[in-house]
Order: structure tokens, then sequence, then C-alpha cells
């Protein structure tokens, strides 16, 4: 127990998984046609109180919140693999690439093998980090609950700092086991590797926790 509670520290302190900074100089406004900037007093908790402090409502409403704002970059994050596919020299993987996006699109969730499968594709031209388009960066950085509003270079090196800590997070709790957390400590991982699991049962956020570590365990 004492691993992991020394791991959601670390993460909480690189990761702003759940008070975004660049968040905290804005306020939303929920009205009936959706998200909107603007200053409603009710939230007020949210941007100037940590996370500890929150009712158990204002919990789920504003982790609600925050996952609505990394929705809003997935689609552009697809559209960007769809438009580098032909670049991508391997014809095997422009195939397999195709197919994750559509199964994505049709709202599939892809099995852990097609994941794997791919990861070549991100670890050289047009995918690699070093490669990847100033734009595409933003909306991982936004999908990540990351400012993207940085210098491209700051940016790309903020995004592969916070990428290197998840997957030393993952490494860890891959040894110290998934059995070994809490509920709360199970769903704010999962919350922090961009799931919303403010609404999920325990025992499906430890399934999903678990196929994600399978894969980020089987990544350099």
């Amino acid at each position: 127990m004492a691993l992991s509670r020394v791991c959601w520290a670390r993460a909480a302190v690189w990761g702003s998984a759940v008070t975004p900074g660049h968040f905290v100089t804005r306020r939303l406004q929920i009205g009936r046609s959706g998200l909107a900037w603007g200053g409603p007093r009710y939230l007020f908790p949210r941007q100037l109180l940590i996370r500890h402090f929150w009712t158990p409502k204002q919990q789920i409403d504003f982790l609600d919140i925050y996952h609505a704002f990394r929705k809003q970059s997935h689609p552009e994050i697809i559209s960007y693999l769809e438009k580098v596919i032909p670049l991508i020299s391997d014809a095997g993987l422009r195939w397999r690439l195709t197919d994750l996006c559509t199964k994505i699109q049709r709202g599939s969730h892809p099995a852990i093998c097609d994941i794997l499968a791919l990861r070549e594709c991100f670890s050289n031209h047009p995918l690699g980090m070093k490669q990847l388009q100033a734009f595409h960066v933003k909306a991982l950085s936004r999908a990540m609950l990351l400012t993207p509003y940085l210098p491209p270079p700051l940016l790309r090196r903020r995004l592969k700092t916070h990428i290197t800590v998840i997957h030393q997070l993952d490494q860890a709790l891959a040894k110290l086991g998934i059995g070994q957390l809490t509920a709360e400590e199970v769903k704010s991982a999962c919350y922090l590797r961009g799931l919303n699991s403010t609404h999920i049962g325990e025992d499906r956020c430890r399934t999903w926790l678990g196929e994600w570590l399978r894969i980020s365990c089987s990544l350099k």
C-alpha cells in the first residue's frame, strides 16, 4: 500500500490529472446548450480548492467536466492518425491502423493484440514523438489535461515527461499488483490514464487497468 500511495502522490505532482493548471484561469458555464465559457459561482470550489476539499457530489461533477475537456480532443487525434496512414511505409501496418481507427469510431473497444501490433508505427516516422506535428502534440496534451498553451518544443518535452512518468508508474503498479489497491486508488489510476471512472464499477475499472498495464509494460 505504501508504494501505491507514493505512486499516486508522484502522479499528482506531475500529471495535474485532477486539477489541471491551465483550467484554473478559466471558468465554465454549463447551460442547456452544453459547455461554454463563463463564470458561475458554484464552480469556484473546482478552481480554488484542491480535490480533498470537494464534496462527494462535487468530485463527480468536476471530474466529469475535466473528462469532457479530454473527450473534445479525441476526434482530432483520430483524424490525424487517419491523415498520416498513407505515410506509413509498411502496408500491413497501414491496414492495421486503418482498421483500428474504424473500430474506435464505431465505438468498439480494441483488443490488446490490435494495439500492440501497431507499436512500431509510434516509434518511427510519421508518428514517433519527434515527428509529430505541433497541432497533434497539442491535441494529445489536452487529452492528458496538460496545457496546450506552450511553445512547441516545451509542449513536446512536457508531454514526453508526462508519458514517461505514467509509464514508470505503470511498471511500479505492475510489480505491486492491482489487488493491493483500494477501490478509490483503482478509480484514481484509471482516471489518470484517460478513463472516466466516476460512473464505472470497481470490477470493471480493475479489468480496464489490468489491460492498460499489459499494454504499457509491453512497451519501452
